[in-house]
């Protein structure tokens, strides 16, 4: 089948990679596709101009995976919404065969749960623009989805990290991370796994739920990952302040998010805590567990 990716950055990518190891093709679009690697058919694209180019007619399945352009109201309302809605524009004019869609979301949308546990079931209540402005997203996907044959996906990620995304790492290492007084609970995945998920949700036999939390088995306070990554640099733990300490988005809220419905997919997860995933991101910057 062709697979084509609205939007594709790193995760899009390492999606894409995935399914065109499985045999299918894929199309990317992207404003820079000459930095895309050659399995994927990288065609330039700015979702955002509304001009979007044809879509292949043998697609059946659509992974839209936005950015905004920068953390503010305005970036992503552009990138979400109007992205979402100018690829959904296309996909409605195309008389393509797709099967599914699937929006890649946040769990920020869900806001604070003062570290409560929290799954599908939730009613979202967002905390910041970010959520609801992707909360907004998703509504406007099951909208225009209703009545077709078309199965709309939002797959809502947590905090993701991977080979590039060293934020965590950086803070500890520079000695600007902090613990904070208050336990804080943080939900995170791999960038791998949130890749695999996608390719989970669009090609499993079964036909895929409304909507996943896409995070990884153990939900974690922030003190014990600073304190962990600290340990893992040989470095002293960073000390602990009742300030905010800057080291998760704050939209990510004080939550504990559970997997257990991708989980029943079938899927597995390659890092199934911020442990085996952040200590293969060390491994690949150079530093070796003690």
């Amino acid at each position: 089948m062709t697979v084509l990716l609205a939007g594709c950055g790193d995760l899009g990518t390492e999606a894409g990679l995935l399914f065109a190891a499985a045999g299918h093709r894929v199309v990317g679009w992207r404003r820079s596709p000459e930095k895309l690697p050659p399995a994927l058919e990288g065609i330039r694209t700015d979702l955002s101009s509304g001009v979007l180019p044809p879509i292949p007619a043998d697609t059946s399945a659509v992974v839209v995976a936005i950015a905004a352009d920068s953390p503010t109201e305005d970036a992503y309302r552009a990138a979400y919404v109007d992205g979402l809605s100018n690829v959904l524009d296309a996909l409605m004019a195309s008389g393509a065969g797709i099967r599914r869609v699937l929006f890649v979301s946040s769990t920020a949308v869900y806001g604070d749960a003062g570290g409560g546990w929290i799954d599908e079931r939730t009613t979202p209540e967002p905390g910041g623009f970010s959520g609801r402005i992707l909360r907004e997203a998703e509504e406007l996907l099951y909208r225009r989805l209703h009545g077709t044959s078309i199965t709309p996906v939002v797959l809502r990620l947590g905090g993701i990290y991977g080979p590039g995304r060293t934020r965590l790492i950086d803070q500890v290492r520079g000695g600007a991370a902090v613990i904070p007084a208050e336990p804080r609970f943080t939900n995170r995945i791999h960038r791998d796994d949130a890749a695999a998920a996608i390719v989970q949700l669009c090609t499993m036999d079964a036909v895929p739920g409304p909507v996943y939390l896409g995070v990884d088995n153990e939900p974690a306070e922030l003190g014990e990952v600073l304190s962990f990554l600290a340990a893992e640099l040989g470095l002293l733990r960073p000390a602990s302040s009742s300030a905010d300490p800057g080291g998760e988005p704050s939209r990510g809220g004080n939550k504990r998010c559970s997997n257990a419905l991708l989980r029943a997919t079938g899927f597995e997860f390659r890092y199934p805590s911020f442990r085996e995933g952040y200590r293969d991101v060390l491994a690949g910057v150079g530093v070796r567990h003690p």
